[in-house]
């Protein structure tokens, strides 16, 4: 076993790594450091552009792509797609060797039609064309769960998303159950739960609202929804394995040291972090919160009791809920970033 961090994790526990949005360059250095498949989201062109020493390589990706289509957001879905084949390429001995659990790589198309189930079915299946390690990647919501369906018919791979709470892991559960008995196909699936943006949201909320709460309760509000969500998911033998995103600082990996879980994060500023930082192996995962902790968090945060709560959302509210509103919210800016930098650069090819 490798002495570094990752290594280590995962010969003293079963929490595994997964990495974030990565440039090829950086799908090499996780691989290396233990990494055994990766997500992206609708900001991934975006976040691209702003990488240096990736710009001009996704800027040429750019300008094939204007050639191909007048249209600016099917444009940037080109982009994407040609940005991933190589990360894809590099994962995919990893799915050769365990294709139930490694080597992955998600996509999840255009935040602005996240709304039509139909829509997000047909990204699906011509995203699937690009390689036997992709994995749909859809939100929770009433849209979301119809496409999930689809994908587990069509016995495609799939992350259920934007997960900020119970209601919408019980749903997408349950849902799978109902949908692999009727069709008898069983394909991965992994349900997250967005622990950093849960904790971003609700320090913004009670801050915007004068709420009076330490900020030690909200650090770790996500954290005990997380452990909530996967002690639930175990108890009850759902399907699936729980995929920890939308982390927002070290802890929101180290803290899950220990469950039987895989966590996402990216790789400058958090996993680089850990591999250079090098701490022990601790399970932190089984950790108690104190009741009058949990009891707080309860009576003053209303987001914190819909998440908790078992029957604290209902289907028809899980997209309009704000910390689900609060993550979309950041799809939509990245991915229309990435439609105008689409727009100048085909002006300035002369191709408007």
């Amino acid at each position: 076993m490798s002495d570094s961090y990752f290594h280590r994790v995962h010969g003293m526990s079963p929490t595994r790594l997964w990495i974030n949005n990565p440039t090829p360059e950086e799908a090499r250095k996780s691989i290396n450091a233990g990494a055994i498949a990766c997500t992206t989201n609708p900001t991934y062109v975006a976040n691209q552009l702003k990488r240096p020493n990736m710009k001009q390589t996704v800027n040429g990706i750019i300008d094939n792509a204007v050639r191909r289509t007048d249209n600016d957001h099917q444009a940037v879905d080109l982009v994407m797609q040609d940005l991933l084949r190589p990360v894809m390429a590099q994962f995919l001995p990893l799915y050769e060797r365990d294709s139930q659990n490694a080597g992955f790589v998600s996509i999840q198309g255009n935040p602005l039609l996240d709304h039509n189930a139909d829509h997000i079915i047909r990204e699906a299946l011509e995203y699937r064309k690009l390689g036997a390690n992709f994995i749909a990647k859809i939100a929770v919501t009433t849209a979301g769960l119809k496409a999930i369906e689809a994908m587990i018919e069509e016995s495609i791979p799939v992350i259920a998303t934007e997960v900020m709470g119970l209601p919408q892991a019980i749903a997408t559960c349950e849902l799978y159950d109902r949908t692999s008995k009727r069709s008898g196909n069983r394909p991965p699936l992994f349900v997250t739960h967005i622990t950093g943006i849960f904790d971003d949201y609700i320090r913004e909320a009670a801050a915007r609202e004068g709420i009076n709460i330490a900020p030690d309760l909200l650090w770790q509000a996500g954290t005990i929804l997380a452990r909530r969500q996967y002690a639930m998911m175990q108890q009850r033998n759902y399907p699936g394995i729980m995929l920890g995103g939308g982390a927002r600082g070290l802890h929101h990996f180290t803290e899950f040291v220990g469950g039987n879980m895989h966590i996402t994060i990216n790789w400058e500023g958090s996993a680089a972090d850990l591999v250079e930082q090098n701490p022990a192996v601790v399970w932190r995962m089984f950790n108690p919160a104190p009741e009058r902790v949990v009891s707080e968090l309860l009576e003053k945060l209303p987001a914190f009791k819909s998440a908790y709560l078992e029957d604290g959302l209902q289907p028809d509210a899980f997209a309009d809920f704000g910390p689900v509103q609060f993550f979309r919210d950041m799809f939509v800016k990245g991915w229309n970033d990435a439609a105008e930098a689409v727009r100048q650069r085909r002006a300035a090819n002369g191709a408007a």
